[in-house]
């Protein structure tokens, strides 16, 4: 399973003073936070879960773009940025803002 080491470093620093749990999953090294999937690592830069509500907020923000799986079948409330859009100090916050929002709404499991 590949993924950029970069982009890794970048949210590991990002998150280090949150309870979160590495895991390797949708082709990606995800950050687990009270066992809700919350960003993760990805070979191109990095995926990031967000609300239905927020999906349209998150994918405006410059370098995101639709997850999906397979060819065709988009991932609503997952998006995807690129690396210029990860190593953008300003961006990455409001990406892991929009996540951490979303995840810290949901019960642990």
């Amino acid at each position: 399973m590949a993924y950029n080491e970069d982009a890794l470093q970048l949210l590991r620093n990002d998150l280090a003073a949150l309870p979160v749990v590495e895991k390797k999953m949708f082709g990606a090294l995800c950050f687990m936070l009270h066992g809700n999937m919350l960003c993760g690592a990805q070979p191109n830069g990095a995926l990031f879960r967000t609300s239905p509500d927020d999906y349209a907020t998150a994918l405006a923000i410059a370098g995101a773009s639709p997850m999906c799986m397979g060819k065709d079948r988009q991932m609503k409330g997952f998006v995807e940025c690129d690396m210029d859009a990860l190593q953008d100090d300003t961006q990455r916050a409001a990406f892991l803002s929009l996540s951490l929002s979303f995840v810290n709404s949901l019960p642990p499991k």
